[in-house]
């Protein structure tokens, strides 16, 4: 498979409450929820290292651990295509991850519908109200990692 850079890749969806992560297997073919992390608002103009938010350190311990080889995370465009004041936001979020990780790369990707298809996805399993809103960040984690990784390999 020629430009295909073996490694785990981590999905990434960012909330205003919770970020919820994904992990890909090392070939870049499956996608497996992995972690829900609460968001950490009280440092969003980090400086420093010491200044890092603790979602975004976890997810550094986590790319370290797992030896993630890049970040992929959901960008909510607009159902027109557009960047509003959720992307705007993900993308000042992005900026500080990308601070935090280089030199691992940090993608951004079209996420729009993420959420509502990894809830869907839920119900029809039987997962319903807080049990769901527990494991719903990963499960669209999982969405846009599964995605990104579907679209890579049909660039090949």
């Amino acid at each position: 498979m020629s430009g295909f850079v073996r490694g785990r890749r981590l999905g990434v969806d960012v909330g205003q409450v919770r970020v919820g992560l994904a992990i890909s297997d090392p070939d870049g073919i499956l996608a497996t929820p992995l972690l829900t992390v609460r968001r950490d608002l009280s440092t969003g103009g980090a400086t420093t290292p010491a200044d890092v938010p603790t979602d975004i350190a976890k997810i550094v311990q986590i790319v370290h651990e797992y030896e993630v080889s890049a970040v992929i995370v959901g960008l909510p465009v607009n159902l027109a295509g557009r960047h509003g004041p959720a992307a705007d936001a993900v993308s000042a979020y992005v900026r500080l991850l990308e601070v935090a990780v280089s030199p691992i790369s940090v993608l951004t990707t079209d996420e729009r519908m993420s959420t509502v298809v990894a809830s869907r996805r839920l119900s029809e399993r039987g997962v319903r109200g807080r049990r769901q809103r527990a494991v719903v960040d990963q499960a669209a984690a999982v969405e846009i990692l599964q995605s990104w990784l579907d679209a890579q390999r049909r660039q090949k």
